[in-house]
């Protein structure tokens, strides 16, 4: 094995805070958490920790340095072999061997029992390094610890709604009845949305860390009247010849009512009139607004108006597609 110095290294004579920083980077690289995939680091991580662990014991490197201990911490023999047991085994621990592994009840590295400067784990530098270290009883260095998964919360539960037209442009509260029977009213949101989710916190399957929620998907129904584009709300709104002619007052359906529509004189079918807030809420708070398309209703088999019409020569000399070319 190479000598410990070397693992390090460092040259023989090396300061206790030389020996720490030479540790403390050679663990960084070569910790068995960040090389999964590199069982040479692992085995390198190993060596250079039981070099630190007896080189920064000062008994040990003081023994170590008189050639009367080894690379593993075993007493070096006179006869040649490798410490009291056969094989010079590196993992046996034991008040007089001062070697290797300590196998006591404290487990992880560490000195050779509670004498002078036998106190020393290495575990402390890797809990520094890592946040984590064996301490007493518990995994080695590189282990992953199993935590307990933490507790889940119970399944959200979908639901769909369909609100009337009128009901989502004014944000009328709604009842949902959930899976458990529970009625819950359902308040709509400002910007509202057909496809929407809402969600309604807790009110999903219990589970261990508590309910799950709600999630409630909102259609808007068709209306035979209205339609909604973006914000505004559109409809088409026939009037009589004359009122178009002449002008009128005329009452036009809204989402919360109907209002009154003031119709000028010579009115054009296809005009839009426009009835201001009176569209869909926006999440800013404010409405969109009601986008009214005249149409011109005339009667078919009106004999009256048809001889007027015969007789009226003025329009003969009018031509309203002259703009067209």
């Amino acid at each position: 094995m190479a000598d410990l110095y070397d693992q390090l290294g460092l040259k023989r004579g090396a300061d206790e805070a030389a020996i720490k920083t030479a540790y403390r980077n050679l663990a960084k690289e070569l910790h068995p958490d960040r090389n999964k995939d590199n069982p040479k680091a692992a085995d390198r991580f190993s060596q250079v920790t039981q070099a630190y662990d007896i080189l920064s014991d000062k008994d040990k490197r003081a023994r170590y340095d008189r050639g009367e201990i080894d690379e593993k911490g075993e007493p070096k023999s006179p006869f040649g072999f490798g410490g009291a047991g056969a094989g010079g085994n590196p993992f046996r621990g034991g008040a007089n061997t001062g070697g290797g592994f300590r196998g006591g009840p404290q487990g992880g590295f560490g000195g050779g029992g509670a004498g002078p400067g036998g106190g020393f784990d290495p575990d402390d530098l890797l809990s520094e390094l890592f946040g984590m270290g064996r301490g007493r009883g518990g995994p080695p260095p590189g282990a992953r610890q199993r935590t307990q998964p933490p507790p889940t919360k119970g399944a959200d539960v979908s639901y769909r709604l369909n609100v009337d037209f009128t009901d989502a442009a004014e944000l009328k509260p709604q009842r949902v009845t959930l899976r458990s029977g529970k009625v819950v009213e359902v308040k709509l949101p400002k910007g509202l949305e057909d496809g929407q989710t809402i969600r309604l916190t807790g009110q999903g399957e219990p589970g261990p860390a508590g309910n799950g929620d709600a999630l409630i998907t909102i259609g808007i129904r068709a209306h035979p009247l209205f339609r909604k584009d973006g914000d505004d709300v559109r409809i088409d709104l026939p009037v009589r010849l004359k009122e178009a002619v002449l002008g009128a007052k005329v009452k036009v359906p809204t989402t919360s009512g109907s209002v009154m529509l003031s119709i000028p004189k010579a009115t054009n079918g296809g005009t839009v009139m426009r009835l201001k807030g009176k569209g869909f809420s926006r999440k800013d708070g404010t409405r969109g607004d009601q986008l009214v398309t005249i149409e011109i209703a005339i009667p078919k088999g009106d004999a009256e108006l048809e001889a007027f019409v015969k007789g009226w020569t003025a329009d003969e000399n009018r031509d309203p597609r002259a703009k067209l070319g």
